[in-house]
C-alpha cells in the first residue's frame, strides 16, 4: 500500500491538474464498449480518489504487486508511471472501474494489455508509444509487426520483476514462441549458438543482434541495411575486398548459407558438391555431375568424400594469391 496517504492525495490532484492542462488527451484513455464491439472514449470519465490505493485494494497479489520492483512503479523516477498517475497513467481513468456496480451489473472496463485483451492492440500500443517513442521510431509503422497487430505486451511484460526480452538467456524464448520455423532450424545441429545452455543459463547470441524487432528499413527487420553487411559484421575474415572473389559470397550469403539453422556443416543450404553443382556447370572440371549415388561403391570419387569440392577449392569466400584464379590457394 501507499503510505503517506494525505500529503500523497494532495500531491496526486495537483499532478492531475497540471495533466489535464497539458495532456489532456490522457483523459481520453478509458475504454467503454461500443456498438460495433470497438473500444470507445469519453471525457466525463473520473480518475480514482486515491490512486495506487484504490487498484490495490482488490488488485493485490504477489503478481500484481512485483510492478513495484519494476521501472514502472518507481515513484522516486518522474518518468515512471507510478510518480505520475500510477495504474490509471497506463489503464486509463479508474473512477467508473472503481465504482460498486448492481448485482450482475460487472464494473466498468478499462485499457487492458495483452492478447486476450478486448482493448484494440492499435489503443494498447498507443499507451505504451506515448512514453516509449524513442524506442520504436517511425518506421514501426507499417512493418511486419505493426501489420500482423502485434501488441507490446505480447512481447514485453511489465508486471514482472526483469522482462524476458531483456534478458541474455530467456529473448529467445519469447521471439520462438511465435516463430515456430526458426525455432525448428536453431534446433538443428549446426545453428547460430541462440539455444541458451542449461549449465550457465547464457547464450553467445540473442535475436536482437541481427534483427530490429520494433521495425527496419531492411528485409527481414535486419540491424543494418543488408544481409550481407550484418554477416560480415561479426565474419570480418570474409569482409574482403579480395583479389579473387566468389560472386555469392559478394552477392548473398544467404545463397549458401542457412542463417538460422542447417542440418549440413557450416550452415550450408545444401551438401556439397550439389551445392557447388548447383552454380557451377558441367561443361568444365569436373566433366560430370556427381550425386549421392556415387558413394555406394568399392571406389567412391574422392570428389564425394571429405569436404568433397572443398578438398581443393579452399578459399571458397575469396583468395587473394597471385595464383588464385580457381580459389584453391
Amino acid at each position: 500500500m501507499v503510505t503517506n496517504a494525505v500529503s500523497y492525495k494532495l500531491v496526486r490532484r495537483i499532478r492531475l491538474a497540471a495533466l489535464a492542462a497539458t495532456c489532456p488527451l490522457l483523459f481520453f484513455f478509458t475504454a467503454l464498449p461500443g456498438d460495433d464491439g470497438a473500444i470507445a472514449t469519453t471525457p466525463s470519465e473520473t480518475f480514482s480518489a486515491e490512486g495506487a490505493d484504490t487498484c490495490l485494494g482488490c488488485h493485490n497479489d504477489a503478481d500484481m504487486l512485483v510492478i513495484f520492483r519494476t521501472p514502472h512503479g518507481q515513484q522516486a523516477d518522474p518518468a515512471s508511471p507510478m510518480a505520475q498517475l500510477q495504474c490509471e497513467n497506463c489503464h486509463g481513468p479508474g473512477g467508473e472501474h472503481a465504482k460498486r456496480g448492481g448485482i450482475g451489473g460487472g464494473r466498468a472496463p478499462m485499457i487492458a494489455f495483452g492478447s486476450e485483451s478486448a482493448t484494440p492492440v492499435s489503443d494498447q500500443n498507443a499507451v505504451c508509444t506515448a512514453c516509449h517513442a524513442d524506442d520504436v521510431t517511425l518506421a514501426w509503422h507499417g512493418s511486419v509487426h505493426e501489420r500482423n497487430e502485434i501488441g507490446c505486451a505480447n512481447c514485453h511484460s511489465v508486471h514482472t520483476a526483469t522482462d524476458a526480452v531483456g534478458l541474455h538467456s530467456a529473448q529467445a524464448e519469447v521471439c520462438l514462441d511465435c516463430h515456430r520455423r526458426v525455432r525448428a532450424d536453431v534446433m538443428k545441429p549446426f545453428a547460430h549458438p541462440v539455444r541458451s545452455d542449461r549449465a550457465v543459463r547464457m547464450t553467445a547470441m540473442v535475436c536482437t543482434d541481427c534483427h530490429s524487432p520494433h521495425a527496419s528499413v531492411s528485409t527481414g527487420q535486419l540491424t543494418r541495411n543488408t544481409l550481407n553487411e550484418l554477416c560480415l559484421s561479426c565474419h570480418a575474415e570474409f569482409r574482403g575486398p579480395v583479389l579473387f572473389d566468389h560472386a555469392p559470397v559478394s552477392e548473398d550469403c544467404s545463397l549458401c548459407h542457412q542463417p538460422h539453422g542447417s542440418i549440413h556443416p557450416a550452415m550450408l543450404t545444401r551438401r556439397t558438391p550439389l551445392l557447388c553443382q548447383s552454380c557451377h556447370s558441367q561443361r568444365r572440371h569436373p566433366s560430370r555431375s556427381f550425386t549421392d549415388d556415387g558413394l555406394p561403391d568399392n571406389n567412391p570419387s574422392a570428389l564425394l568424400l571429405e569436404r568433397s569440392c572443398l578438398n581443393c577449392h579452399t578459399q571458397v569466400h575469396g583468395s587473394n594469391h597471385p595464383s588464385g584464379f580457381n580459389l584453391m590457394r
